[in-house]
């Protein structure tokens, strides 16, 4: 390890290869930043970039692209409720609450020092654990991966405030329906088309993101208008304070335990193939939520700098992690390096055991990579934040008009249909309703993003068990994580119904 370590440091400290990590993150940190646009783009514009040039230094500047886009992404979903990648959904929760406080430029910071530290630490474990947690990633069959997207919806937990436990459940549901809707990749069957040949490819996650979110908050601003402006939640831009970007002691001693427990969980659900940033963000922050105390909880939502820390940690970490089953095993840990997958192809590079042998400057040098792409991308963020941040201070007639400019281009401009505008417009208003209605809308993302996911295992478990459900549990990982997913489940009715032993069932059911 230690020779590779040096190859890799000799690969990775040339000065072409140093120029590719800043250009990568750069490049990788601003498309994060713009909504609509994700890795999964920025990679495949750059393969053609790097067909010229040697395959390690091709690797770190996709490397750099990518982790780059995950911390870039936090931006838009802490300014403006944005989040245009699937990893930084989460993010939003508090970060976008610390921003409408006129705390946006300590919201920011915290992001990345987090991103540093998960991504620092995720790197760390790839250089001492590859070799083994490769073999830990085979262990891990559809069965298992059923149960883990399970424990993965049941975070719903986590996004539920006081009385609005059966809401959040109702709208994980919504995201699971809405996940269905297209062909049947196994069957090729229509579902839920009603004829619309548009509708057969499914319906985007970005179309899902921006008119829940982004759109929905532009609407709401423009009613709020309307409305004397009342509450500064609806609106895009409730200040226009950037803030101090500096932490406190106690913040710092806060959240030190957070980011620890964090970087560990994304590490090792970013090993998983096809877990990605994204599980391990929302399993960060319901994880987070349930270990908090009763009065820490109800921060949960509103500005809690751990609820911002946790999931911006455990998606860094699980960048690094994902390269894990790409680089040992020649399984893409993501979407994003499922691309990266094709790249190391066309150079010719078959990963696998055998990369370690046969091109151990590709492995070695993007793992070193890694870490320089860290302190580069804290060096490129830190001094910009005060200028980032001051996206706040635009007018807030401007600042809605592009919101609504960036979200339905940005749309548009991936599919380069018109259909995909009018479902947008009709998304947004029933985002519109159900917000009215205190109806939280990240249940409903958390549903979509996982649905795909969970049906694709159920149906390979039931086809490897010949229709039988024993694979709950046949297997002890199955079952273990099934059992962990029940106790989560039943955690907050529990809890909620000895509380309100004095009160009348109706009471009760209201509570939860």
């Amino acid at each position: 390890m230690l020779d590779g370590l040096l190859l890799g440091f000799q690969t990775a400290m040339s000065m072409q290869n140093i120029m590719f990590v800043i250009f990568g993150c750069f490049v990788g940190t601003f498309i994060g930043m713009l909504p609509g646009l994700g890795p999964i783009t920025a990679i495949a514009l750059m393969i053609p970039i790097t067909y010229g040039i040697d395959p390690s230094s091709g690797m770190i500047l996709m490397a750099g692209v990518y982790y780059g886009a995950i911390f870039g992404g936090s931006t838009s979903s802490i300014l403006i409720n944005a989040p245009g990648v699937a990893g930084t959904v989460a993010t939003s929760f508090d970060g976008y609450p610390m921003a409408c406080k006129g705390q946006a430029g300590k919201a920011l910071a915290i992001a990345a020092y987090a991103s540093f530290s998960g991504g620092t630490i995720a790197a760390v474990f790839l250089l001492v654990a590859a070799p083994m947690l490769s073999k830990v990633s085979l262990s891990f069959q559809s069965p298992d991966y059923f149960a883990l997207l399970l424990l993965g919806l049941t975070a719903v937990a986590a996004f539920s405030n006081k009385g609005s436990f059966l809401k959040s459940i109702m709208m994980t549901l919504f995201g699971l329906m809405l996940s269905t809707v297209g062909t049947d990749q196994a069957s090729g069957v229509e579902r839920f088309t009603f004829g619309q040949i548009d509708l057969l490819d499914g319906i985007s996650f970005l179309l899902i993101a921006m008119s829940m979110f982004a759109l929905s908050e532009a609407l709401l601003s423009i009613i709020s208008n309307n409305k004397d402006k009342k509450s500064g939640l609806n609106s895009v831009t409730p200040a226009t304070e950037v803030g101090s970007l500096k932490l406190t002691k106690a913040e710092i001693k806060e959240m030190a335990p957070t980011v620890a427990r964090s970087s560990v969980l994304g590490f090792f659900v970013g090993v998983l193939p096809g877990a990605g940033a994204t599980i391990a963000s929302f399993l960060a922050y319901g994880m987070e939520r349930n270990l908090a105390s009763a009065k820490e909880k109800l921060k949960f939502g509103k500005g809690s700098l751990r609820g911002l820390a946790a999931p911006e940690t455990a998606n860094n970490a699980a960048c690094s992690g994902s390269f894990v089953p790409l680089l040992t095993l020649g399984i893409p840990g993501s979407g994003t390096t499922a691309v990266m997958l094709g790249a190391l192809m066309a150079y010719g590079i078959q990963p696998g055991p055998r990369l370690f042998i046969d091109n151990p400057e590709v492995f070695w040098s993007v793992i070193v990579s890694m870490y320089i792409g860290n302190i580069v991308l804290l060096l490129i963020n830190l001094p910009l934040i005060p200028y980032i941040a001051k996206a706040l201070t635009l007018p807030k007639q401007l600042l809605t008009v592009l919101i609504l400019f960036f979200s339905l281009i940005g749309v548009y401009l991936v599919s380069f249909n018109a259909f995909d505008i009018f479902m947008m417009a009709g998304f947004a208003v029933i985002a519109i309703g159900l917000r009215l209605l205190n109806f939280s809308m990240s249940p409903l993302i958390l549903g979509f993003i996982l649905g795909g996911m969970l049906e694709q295992n159920l149906r390979r478990s039931l086809t490897l068990y010949d229709g039988s459900i024993s694979f709950l549990w046949d297997r002890p990982i199955t079952l273990g994580i099934l059992t962990v997913t029940a106790l989560v489940l039943l955690m907050p009715i529990i809890s909620t119904l000895r509380k309100s032993n004095g009160s009348t069932s109706q009471e009760k059911v209201a509570e939860i």
